[in-house]
Parts: C-alpha cells; structure tokens; sequence
C-alpha cells in the first residue's frame, strides 16, 4: 500500500483542530484527571473547567510554575500547574520517542485517553512513510478498552471521569457509539482504526486483534434489517480469513475459530431464512468449533467458547442432509402466509391434506431433525426462531387429541441457547433432552429427563453419565451429531 504523507494520515482518523496549533505555540497534554483549568496564575482563583487526562492544550505563556493556556475543545483559556500536564515535541527526531510512550500506554488500563493523545502526536510528528500499523492498532485497542470500561462501569466515583475521556477523545476524531440492546446501553468503537490496520501491512497478532475487535458481537446495532445483518455477516467472515495463522499463540488462534464459529452459525441461519443453501456455512460452523484446542483455552475465554457453542448449537440443523421420512409419524412442511412455514404432523392414515395436527410459524423449521417415539404417540421437533435460540416443539398425543407443546432453552431472557431431542425411553411417557443457554449471565449447560405430560425435568445432571436413564437411552444419532458433548 502506498504511503500516504502525514497529514492523511492525520485525517484517517480525524484528528481534531486542537492538533493544528499556529506555529510558535507548542502543545501540552494533561496527564491527570479532573485538573482545573483556572482564571489566574494561582490555586485560589476561579475555576473555568475541569480537564481530563489526554486534553490537548495550545501553550501561550507561563506564570511562575504555571503555564496559560488554551482548550480548543471547550474554547477555553486559563492557567493550569505546569507539573500538571507535558509538553509534547512535534518534530520528526521526537517520533521515536513519542511511539515509545505510545506501546507502553497500549496496555495501560485506565489512561486510554493520554495513549490517544500521545498516538495523535506520534502521527503529527512521524514522516509519512515511517507510519506503519502500530500506531492505528495501539489507537483502537485503546478506544475500544476506554468503550468498554463505560459501559461496564458501576463506580458512581468513575462516572464523570470517563465521561471526560469520552469527550477528550472524541475531540482527536475518536467515535464511540452506543447500542440499545433491549434498554441496554452498550458503548462500542467504530473501528477505523483496526480497518487500517486490516488494509496495512502488519503482523499476525495485530491482524488477529483487529479482526476479533472489528468483529465482535457486542457491538452489532439490533436494529440492523435482516439483509443489513447478512452483509455484515458475510463482511465479518471475510475479514477473520484474512487473518493469517502463522506465529499466533494457540490461544489467539482459538479465539479466532469460537469467532468464525459464531460468525457462520449466524451465516447458516441467515441463508436458511433466504432460502439460500446453507449447509457449507453451517458446517464451517462445526469444523470451527471441533478446531477449538480446549485444553489451550485461557480461563476468561471459557464464557466466549460456550457461547461459541450454543451459536452453533442452535444452528447446527443446517449442515444436516433432508431425510426422506418414513410411512410412520412425520411432519411436511408447506408456505403459510408471508414468510411462515406450516408444520404438518402426518402419518399412514393422516395424510397432508388431513394431518393429525398443524401448527404455523416464522421461525425455520428443521424437518430433518423431527424424530418420532416407537409407538408413534410423540414426536420432537427443532424450531429455531432467532439466529441464537433453537426452540423443541414437542407433538404428542393427549388422550384421543394431539398437541404441540413448546419447549424454550431457557424459560426468559430469549437471547442465547438451545434445546434439543436427546431419545425416547421406553414406556412412552419420558424423552432426553440437552439444554445450554446462557441467563442473566449465567450459563446452564445440563442433560435433562423430561416428562411429557408436564414438561418438568424428572432428573437432571452437568453430564449424561450421572443419568443412567440417559447413557442407556440416548440416541445414537444425536449422540453423533451434538455439540453439547464437548469437553
């Protein structure tokens, strides 16, 4: 990629006026938080504001050990303590130096707004072509860090002080939005920076980087329509190809196939929605997961590999063949109104244009999942009506009528899960069943006996040999095919 002179480069990532001081009057950044920006030249004057760490100062003079000044972010001049803040070198010999400072800020929690500030410097003093991707991978590693630290935080105390750095590095061009995620507020970065990153020549971990944070799903708008959502998704696997796999700890590589596990298990659904094939996404989505080394997964990201999971988990139908059914008890599906699907529940004597029972509806049925007990009074079925939550909609006959029951992973907060048909034991009264989902940020991943008449589990246990209905009874087919057997 050809270089691009400094100023460009200076506009990449929108670096605000406050950068362009006249000549002749240096810069200062302050280094602390809550700083007052004072009317004189002294502790007991009038404050005019409180400034934040990372603030970019024009210096205009100094006052005994005071130096006045001017914020072109709040359009302001006063005088702060000269010990205060620093003074930032702009030449070319202080380029070193300054992105010296900037790899240590990188991986200094808390003082995210003083490594933008310093990494804006670095690209005013730089030459054009000594800029690589360094400095646009320690930018969006510190914005998207200071975007998380707000919207996780729950100190009262760390309230205003974020808020500051939030505007201080919106002033050098640095976006955070929000996400209404159900009357959540999440903050995210916009990610200019790791699209840089991305479009430079960089290293494996800085590729690896950009792409997990470009990537993640905490920060994709719901509001996005459902064709918005497939190009992104179809963009999102694209991007984590890129990434080269050469010298990457294996726990960066993990990282990176629970991503594009997740990211094709969301592609599977999508294209199933559009009647589109979607049998190779949801099968990437399989090959992914089982590339996961779980005995190399770092501690914290045991959350991001089951959640990796039940993604798949809930979409892992897809990379299934149609069966043909048998003469016995099934289901055909057929159009209902605009963009339903019908779900028929026939058998020798019912057929199609007399079934048993029929139920509608807008999630994607997958017929090759349906699996009838022995004595062809029940019948288990997976429903997916969201990318990450699979439904069982369990058919069975009530005296001389049938009914359709549905069973939900989880019984609120319909965001993340699945349930699934694990076997029928004999006697015609009980079913297995896996469950994984993830409520109020808690994961429940167990093996249930479901008794049919309530839905209630008679029996559950963190894994199938603690059940001895389950180990005797499962189904060799499921047993094959899941995910939740994973270590």
């Amino acid at each position: 990629m050809r270089a691009l002179p400094w100023m460009a480069l200076l506009l990449c990532v929108g670096l605000a006026h406050a950068q362009s001081a006249p000549s002749g009057y240096p810069l200062a950044v302050v280094t602390r938080d809550g700083i007052a920006l004072r009317a004189q030249a002294s502790d007991s004057s009038a404050r005019h504001a409180l400034l934040w760490q990372g603030e970019s100062l024009e210096v205009r003079g100094r006052t005994l050990d005071y130096l006045q000044v001017y914020d072109h972010r709040i359009e302001r001049a006063g005088f702060v303590r000269a010990s205060q803040v620093h003074l930032l070198p702009t030449g070319a010999d202080d380029a070193p130096a300054l992105l010296s400072v900037v790899r240590f800020l990188r991986d200094m929690p808390g003082s995210e707004a003083l490594g933008i500030a310093y990494t804006a410097a670095y690209l005013k003093a730089a030459p054009g072509k000594a800029i690589g991707a360094e400095p646009f991978d320690a930018l969006g590693v510190m914005a998207a860090r200071l975007a998380r630290q707000a919207s996780t935080n729950r100190d009262k105390s760390a309230e205003q002080r974020l808020s500051g750095q939030l505007e201080v590095v919106a002033d050098y061009g640095v976006v955070i939005h929000s996400i209404d995620h159900d009357g959540r507020m999440t903050l995210c970065y916009d990610g200019e920076a790791f699209r840089r990153v991305m479009a430079l020549p960089a290293t494996a971990m800085q590729k690896a980087t950009a792409a997990l944070e470009l990537t993640d799903p905490g920060c994709i708008d719901p509001a996005l329509t459902p064709v918005q959502r497939d190009a992104l998704d179809t963009w999102r696997a694209d991007l984590l190809e890129r990434v080269p796999h050469d010298g990457l700890p294996r726990y960066v590589l993990n990282r990176l196939h629970m991503r594009m596990a997740s990211v094709w298990a969301q592609v599977a659904f999508e294209r199933s929605r559009r009647q589109k094939p979607a049998r190779p996404a949801a099968s990437r989505a399989l090959d992914e997961l089982a590339a996961v080394d779980t005995h190399s997964l770092v501690e914290r990201d045991r959350a991001a590999y089951n959640d990796a999971a039940m993604r798949v988990g809930a979409s892992r139908w897809a990379a299934e063949p149609a069966l043909e059914p048998g003469p016995g008890l099934h289901v055909v599906t057929a159009p209902g109104r605009p963009g339903e699907t019908c779900i028929k529940l026939v058998d020798r004597k019912h057929p199609a244009s007399s079934p048993l029972l029929q139920r509608c509806t807008y999630g994607t049925v997958w017929a090759s999942s349906a699996r009838a007990n022995p004595r062809g009074t029940a019948l288990a079925l997976a429903v997916q009506p969201m990318a990450s939550w699979c439904e069982l909609w369990l058919f069975h006959r009530v005296g001389q009528q049938w009914a359709v029951d549905v069973v939900p992973p989880a019984d609120d907060d319909p965001r993340l899960g699945y349930i699934e048909f694990a076997g029928w034991v004999p006697g015609g009264r009980l079913m297995l069943a896996a469950r994984e989902a993830r409520v109020d940020g808690r994961f429940v991943h167990r093996f249930e006996v479901l008794d049919m008449d309530t839905l209630m589990a008679t029996r559950q246990a963190d894994k199938p040999s603690s059940l001895s209905l389950f180990y005797r009874h499962e189904d060799a087919v499921w047993k094959s095919q899941t995910v939740s057997l994973r270590e």
